[in-house]
């Protein structure tokens, strides 16, 4: 039986996530759906005095929003996210050759399902640092990489033992013909991406990434699938800043840097959000008692069970694709959630009208982790670990039901606004 949802969310969250081949961008959108909103964009090193009521700073590749925090004493609520996917990044010097074609030297960023990036057609994205000072925000406007299969022929053992996919080796893209030369690239970047007349002595360093070109796209007989890359985690990206502007209440932070573990300037290991809370609660005691009362939702996506591979999942949590958003739980503290804070989401869906899942891991396998864990070290705050339920996590391309989108927005706007709006 055909689902009802409309899917207009998971167009908008498809609409989202093809603006949004990197981190920088996915902030950027995130920055101009909450200006055009009325928030306003604060600049890190502004005196802390007048902060707007709702406003937002971006550092990077990250984003910290909030509306009305100095009003929420008694049930402050955070949502967190994060902005970064597992995939292939430029490495400084890249230019290389062989066999007569050009190829880029990549490096692999997070723990990313390396097989998932063959055959591909790949843009780029990313910024880029010019001597002049200025970083520009940069993407392709069409494909310009492919990481070829091998043929059948030469590994006949591929659809029993295979080739292992070498990430020093066997992940450098072409991109041309002919011999490459020392600076082929940069001279590309500034031509290309940078423009104006620019050379390759204008370009200093770049952050620079692969992605997948092709678009975002509702499939299935009846249109209940959501296929696009980088899900995990736009997805919660998305519907952090949708629940933020449904309630104008609340506190939201997408972070870059989760999938190599969240240690650096704008990762959810930094102090980025304190810095924030002490522009808006100035008095230590006071911005304690919000943390020490407050709930913090860390939405990451979940793994749905595979029909194919059921074996690899906890046998008494079945996690069913449109079964609505899922609660994940680990004793070790791979994730936060306690039974408090559970309690406290589980009351946000019921809200919400949305059922709930459960999710634990199995105990012969190592369990993966969200910003969960470092947020609740980090802030003191209590966490609840939260997701959508989806397939082939960590692959270019990944896939989840339409459905969920809706659910994860509605859960997460009414765990913002606790009077039950959703």
């Amino acid at each position: 039986m055909a689902r009802t949802t409309d899917n207009a969310d998971a167009q908008a969250l498809a609409g989202y996530i093809d603006a949004s081949p990197s981190p920088f961008h996915a902030v950027a959108e995130a920055g101009r759906r909450l200006a055009d909103n009325g928030y306003q964009q604060v600049d890190e090193l502004d005196p802390p005095a007048m902060q707007p009521d709702r406003g937002f700073v971006i550092r990077d590749g990250s984003l910290v929003a909030w509306a009305d925090v100095d009003g929420q004493a008694d049930d402050f609520r955070l949502i967190g996210a994060h902005t970064d996917s597992p995939n292939l990044r430029v490495k400084p010097r890249p230019d290389q050759d062989r066999a007569g074609v050009r190829q880029l030297a990549l490096e692999p960023y997070g723990g990313l399902l390396l097989n998932s990036w063959l055959g591909r057609d790949l843009g780029l994205a990313g910024r880029v640092a010019l001597a002049d000072g200025r970083v520009l925000l940069v993407r392709t406007a069409t494909p310009v990489l492919h990481l070829p299969q091998l043929a059948i022929h030469l590994d006949r053992e591929v659809n029993t033992k295979g080739l292992l996919v070498d990430p020093q080796r066997h992940t450098a893209p072409i991109w041309g013909l002919g011999a490459s030369r020392d600076g082929d690239f940069a001279n590309w970047v500034a031509q290309t991406l940078v423009g104006d007349g620019a050379e390759a002595g204008d370009v200093v360093a770049w952050d620079l990434m692969t992605h997948d070109f092709a678009p975002s796209a509702i499939v299935g007989a009846d249109h209940e699938l959501l296929s696009a890359p980088r899900l995990d985690n736009l997805c919660s990206s998305w519907a952090a800043v949708e629940a933020l502007l449904g309630t104008n209440r609340g506190m939201i932070a997408l972070w870059d840097h989760e999938e190599i573990g969240s240690t650096s300037n704008r990762g959810a290991a930094s102090p980025l959000v304190e810095s924030v809370l002490e522009r808006l609660v100035p008095a230590p005691s006071e911005r304690r008692r919000l943390l020490a009362r407050g709930t913090c939702a860390s939405s990451d996506m979940a793994h749905g069970t595979h029909p194919n591979f059921a074996e690899r999942h906890e046998p008494n949590h079945p996690i069913t694709l449109g079964g609505g958003p899922v609660i994940k739980s680990n004793v070790n503290q791979r994730y936060a959630t306690d039974a408090r804070s559970a309690q406290v989401f589980a009351a946000a869906c019921e809200r919400a009208g949305t059922a709930i899942q459960w999710y634990a891991h199995r105990a012969d396998i190592p369990c993966g982790s969200t910003i969960g864990p470092i947020t609740a070290g980090q802030l003191g705050i209590s966490v609840v670990d939260v997701g959508a339920p989806m397939l082939a996590m960590h692959a270019a391309r990944e896939l989840m039901a339409t459905e969920d989108v809706e659910f994860l927005r509605r859960a997460l706007t009414s765990f913002l606004d606790v009077s039950g709006s959703s």
